[in-house]
């Protein structure tokens, strides 16, 4: 952050300074447990947490400045709404930095790993802040934002939404240079109503760009492409058609890994992924789109994409136990990640020879097509040739599935059956755990682990009894 003195701030975002005019010097933190020398402390009442119950603590760690709704120990500034006031901050502090490079990105999935892909690539070359973990709303894009300083030349912000209007607020606040559209699909579905609402909402950030702002669409949905019309400067477009200004040609799958060629205006050249599904080759066609605006050359960009890994959690997290492939994709799901997933692990499944398992639990806020959807990823499952699909607590993905089907449907009510059916996997299997967030699946992937493990070294103290 720009060091700001206190009442410097307070005018800013129009509070009531208590306490003496100190100098923050380091970034905002909502977690008190973050809080260094000086760093400001947001003190945020939620639902289940108030953060001024933290004030004494982040002060002790060496926060300088508490911005509250309420009276509280130190100096501080009072606002009646804490998260509106980290806004002004951010605006002001991008406001005030006038070479930094601001890239928005937003769409269904892969928000994370394409920031991931593209911080690994932008770092390379010059100071680059990215968001931590999941940060892409109104508290968590500010705060990425609160990072940066005058030695920052690009700053990464992701961008989802809950309602409309949510992107264009985060666009006031950032003032993106480049904006990125991946794709519009299903996720968030019963909170949005239609997936028209969706499009919409994901097109706030093009229309929000200035006529010098450069707009990159992502080809791999019909809402897209079309958000070109809502920007009078340059869009750039990206996918797997020859129309597409940047494309992947000669796709191939190894080891559940893309490699492909990279052909940018300035050539081709090839890059091979170390991050895990075929889905991923349309994220780091967004990262080489992104770079190829910013001047990187061909070979920077194919370079950086072939050494580049996501350090995202429980995304696609690819476990190489004894004999055995595990699949961590536990963080999120949508209808279009879980059928991306399920592709790797055909992938996966075919290439080591043994058998494929899919543990599925629910996937939310799909709204009134929740059962319809649970049975199309079902159906895809067996269309696609999975071994054994695990229901976890959502018995909806085997409701079309033929009774001829080769796979065989499991149905399990938590996940202390489901890892009972998990007592059935052989040597030479992949394994892949995916659902929402609020499912905790990742609890079953490490069950599965570390039961395999178990059973593993089981099988070595019998094998080295009986030699």
């Amino acid at each position: 952050m720009i060091p700001m003195k206190a009442s410097e701030i307070a005018a800013v975002i129009q509070g009531k300074l208590h306490g003496e005019d100190v100098t923050a010097t380091e970034a905002a933190v909502i977690n008190s447990a973050e809080a260094i020398s000086g760093s400001i402390f947001l003190a945020i009442k939620g639902e289940k947490v108030d953060g001024h119950d933290f004030v004494s603590d982040a002060l002790s760690r060496g926060a300088v400045l508490t911005i509250s709704s309420r009276t509280v120990e130190g100096p501080h500034i009072v606002v009646a709404d804490v998260v509106l006031a980290l806004g002004k901050l951010a605006q002001h502090v991008r406001s005030n930095l006038l070479n930094l490079t601001v890239i928005g990105i937003t769409g269904s999935q892969g928000k994370t790993t394409t920031k991931e892909l593209l911080t690994s690539v932008l770092s390379s070359a010059a100071p680059t802040v990215a968001p931590h973990g999941n940060y892409n709303n109104e508290i968590g894009a500010p705060l990425s934002l609160l990072h940066c300083t005058e030695k920052t030349k690009y700053c990464i912000v992701e961008m989802g939404a809950r309602h409309k209007g949510d992107i264009a607020h985060l666009c006031t606040i950032a003032q993106p240079n480049i904006g990125v559209v991946l794709k519009v699909g299903t996720a968030h579905l019963g909170e949005f109503g239609s997936i028209e609402a969706i499009a919409e909402t994901k097109s706030e950030l093009i229309s929000s760009l200035s006529t010098e702002a450069i707009g990159i669409l992502g080809t791999y949905d019909s809402f897209t492409p079309q958000m070109a019309a809502l920007h009078k400067g340059k869009n750039l477009t990206f996918g797997e058609g020859a129309e597409c200004d940047i494309r992947a040609t000669d796709i191939e799958i190894r080891e559940g890994r893309a490699h492909f060629d990279l052909v940018t205006p300035e050539g081709r050249s090839a890059v091979g992924l170390r991050i895990v599904g075929l889905h991923q080759v349309a994220n780091a066609l967004a990262v080489a789109s992104v770079a190829t605006v910013l001047g990187f050359s061909l070979d920077q960009i194919a370079s950086g994409l072939s050494t580049a890994e996501s350090h995202a959690k429980w995304r696609m997290e690819i476990s190489e136990l004894p004999s055995l492939v595990l699949i961590n994709d536990a963080y999120n799901a949508s209808p279009e990640a879980t059928a991306a997933a399920l592709q790797t692990l055909v992938h996966f499944a075919q290439e080591r020879g043994g058998e494929s398992w899919a543990f599925l639990g629910k996937m939310h806020e799909l709204g009134e097509s929740s059962d319809a959807d649970h049975a199309g990823v079902g159906t895809l499952a067996s269309e696609l040739g999975i071994d054994h699909l695990v229901c976890v607590g959502a018995p909806s993905y085997g409701a079309k599935i033929p009774s001829d089907s080769a796979t065989t449907v499991h149905l399990c009510k938590d996940k202390a059956q489901a890892l009972d059916i998990a007592a059935h996997i052989n040597p030479g299997d992949v394994v892949l755990v995916k659902a929402s967030r609020s499912e905790a699946l990742e609890e079953l992937a490490e069950s599965i682990s570390g039961q395999w493990m178990s059973s593993w070294m089981a099988r070595v103290k019998e094998s080295d009894d009986n030699s």
